[in-house]
């Protein structure tokens, strides 16, 4: 897979093949290789992957690590790649990202794809108390540990993927992985989400305690029109690394992401 860095743009990854391009965006706390259970099962299939602002290989890149510097970075890091016609596959904190990507109706975006994602609407649960708690959730490998065991997942992982998951946790810069917690998941995106013109899939978990059905389905699905909506069964939150087949047969069937 060739690998992209310049300064002013987070690392991506881009391997060419078949459109359109599926830009995969992962959620707080992941990374591009997130990602790579899904990719190494769309062999042959144009992608991109790409590590956030504040995370991974882009740890370095300055602030801000707002919802909105987010989405500016991959409209840049998606003409980098020279990539015209796309889908959308967002993850949580990435799912958010998309939904503010779409709103502004970029050329070439074809569909989203979001999987547990950040609602339009946050939550009754988002309270500041809440968001305080979520805050220190990787602060310590013990942290870091409980929260992937006892909240992200629903089901065992290898122990490979579970350290892969610890690394990435603590992989990020101080700033960036407060900024979500404190204040993007609380954002209410509701009018950019309305302003989408494009088709949407939704994926929930079964099992997801950070973005259950019944939250997809009150503060997500009905501001986008028409969206398509399913469950992948006997999975927590992260979805790409619990049921990456399960997504990838998910991806692959709806129409508008072929």
């Amino acid at each position: 897979m060739d690998t992209t860095r310049q300064p002013a743009l987070p690392a991506y990854d881009h391997r060419p093949g078949t459109g359109p391009t599926l830009v995969f965006l992962h959620y707080w706390g992941g990374s591009a290789r997130t990602w790579d259970l899904v990719v190494d099962r769309l062999e042959g299939r144009d992608v991109l992957t790409v590590d956030f602002r504040g995370w991974s290989r882009s740890s370095d890149l300055p602030g801000p690590y707002t919802l909105r510097q987010l989405a500016d970075d991959m409209l840049a890091v998606i003409a980098d790649a020279g990539v015209t016609d796309y889908v959308l596959v967002g993850h949580s904190m990435g799912g958010k990202v998309a939904q503010l990507i779409a709103a502004a109706r970029p050329a070439g975006l074809r569909a989203l794809v979001l999987v547990g994602s950040g609602p339009a609407k946050p939550a009754a649960q988002i309270t500041p108390e809440y968001r305080q708690g979520l805050s220190h959730a990787y602060d310590t490998d013990e942290s870091i540990a409980n929260a992937r065991d006892d909240i992200l997942t629903a089901t065992e992982l290898p122990e490979s993927i579970k350290s892969r998951i610890a690394a990435d946790s603590r992989a990020g810069a101080d700033v960036a992985r407060t900024e979500w917690p404190l204040c993007g998941i609380a954002e209410d995106i509701t009018e950019h989400t309305r302003a989408i013109s494009v088709p949407a899939l939704v994926v929930a978990g079964q099992y997801d305690r950070v973005e259950p059905v019944e939250v997809l389905l009150d503060n997500l699905v009905p501001y986008l029109a028409g969206a398509d909506f399913m469950v992948i069964p006997n999975t927590g939150h992260l979805i790409p690394l619990e049921a990456p087949a399960d997504l990838v047969d998910a991806i692959v069937a709806y129409g508008p992401a072929a």
